[in-house]
């Protein structure tokens, strides 16, 4: 009988439980349930016909070969130009390298600076893949905690306190998956300034939301901190702003020192990215952002109906959202672990949402919910929960 011998860091890689929840939502609809979905973190829209159509084009130009592995020049151009207008930072095109989604700068990172003995600090409850990654890289996960009576916002000082000596990577993740978070620019700043005490730490920057803001929140990126350039990599790209989740296309400014380690794992992994996905990139940034605006109007109409619905249900509390589409209401009111609430509300009720246990230990007594649906979805779902614990 075959003996597979696998490598032992596979054993330590953890997966996307939103993932899990939407094959389980899938197989339930074809067994004929009437399944509506709020697990699943991808905008409910189609791409921009622009964006589509600027891809076809590249591809009838002949556009099909390789490209530079770090992107095309006028793509990275454009980024640049993107960056300049929604910052008013400067950044080098040579940082910016562009890459087939969010998680590969996540893992070129965790390469980098994860290894036995290092730490590498994240939030909690965060994107599951933060965790898996740095579990991967056999660094030390240490977990920021983030608290609901913080609005899912980190503190510079708990931050602060938890480096050490051992300490290579710190993430940062605001507007924030699950928890729709918004980190104000005083924790920013604060933190930014506590760092030039450990010149030896590196901070990676999920910027992927910084364009879903509602009642007047701001984004401060990593970059306008011109005394950390030197050591912040930030992430950010197309899927959520532009639902372009299929395209496959992200990109990440990195330190000038980290240039040449980047190229080289693009190269060792995947090449390049999709020609025709870098043209219609470049539409993307560089059309009017009206689509956009329309978009986010209409998640913050929906995040409104959510938020409200939810507090009107007896055993839940949900605290406002500032960013992103999600939600992450606090159900322990209800007697459910994470998990019982969430796989009773599939189950029973044709609800899909995510345990908070999928996104750490802190997220246990919560549930996150994608708004990313429409607002009679939305509606339905509300009375079908409300259903549920009546």
């Amino acid at each position: 009988m075959t003996k597979l011998k696998f490598a032992e860091n596979l054993s330590y890689l953890g997966t996307e439980s939103a993932f899990e929840v939407l094959a389980r939502a899938n197989q339930l609809a074809l067994s004929g349930r009437d399944i509506i979905n709020l697990g699943i973190g991808q905008p409910d829209f189609s791409t921009p016909p622009h964006i589509v159509e600027a891809a076809i084009k590249a591809l009838r130009d002949g556009h099909h070969g390789y490209t530079p592995a770090t992107g095309i020049p006028e793509l990275r151009a454009a980024i640049g130009r993107d960056l300049n207008r929604r910052h008013n930072v400067e950044v080098n095109t040579e940082q910016i390298v562009v890459v087939p989604g969010g998680k590969p700068t996540l893992f070129f990172a965790m390469l980098m600076f994860g290894q036995k003995g290092s730490e590498i600090m994240y939030p909690n409850p965060g994107f599951p893949i933060y965790e898996s990654m740095i579990n991967f890289s056999r660094a030390k996960p240490v977990p920021i905690a983030l608290q609901e009576e913080n609005g899912f916002a980190f503190s510079a000082e708990s931050v602060l306190e938890q480096i050490s000596e051992d300490t290579s990577l710190i993430i940062v993740n605001s507007p924030a998956n699950p928890t729709g978070g918004v980190t104000p620019r005083q924790e920013l700043d604060k933190l930014a300034e506590g760092l030039m005490a450990y010149p030896h730490v590196t901070v990676l920057s999920d910027e992927i939301y910084s364009c879903m803001l509602y009642e007047g929140r701001e984004h401060v990126s990593f970059l306008h901190y011109p005394q950390l350039r030197d050591r912040v990599i930030v992430l950010d790209g197309w899927s959520k702003t532009y639902a372009m989740t299929g395209w496959r296309i992200g990109y990440a400014v990195w330190p000038t020192s980290c240039i040449d380690f980047v190229t080289r794992l693009c190269i060792n992994d995947h090449s390049c990215v999709n020609a025709a996905a870098q043209y219609a990139a470049i539409a993307a940034l560089e059309h009017s952002q009206d689509d956009v605006q329309r978009m986010v109007s209409q998640f913050d109409a929906r995040r409104r109906i959510i938020v409200d619905g939810l507090n009107r249900i007896k055993g839940i509390y949900c605290a406002d959202a500032a960013g992103a589409f999600y939600v992450f209401p606090n159900i322990e009111g209800t007697g459910m672990t994470s998990r019982q609430f969430q796989n009773r509300l599939l189950e029973e009720m044709g609800v899909a949402t995510v345990a908070g246990t999928s996104f750490g230990a802190w997220g246990e007594g919560f549930v996150r919910f994608s708004y990313a649906n429409s607002a009679d979805n939305i509606e339905k779902a509300l009375q079908r929960i409300s259903s549920l614990l009546d």
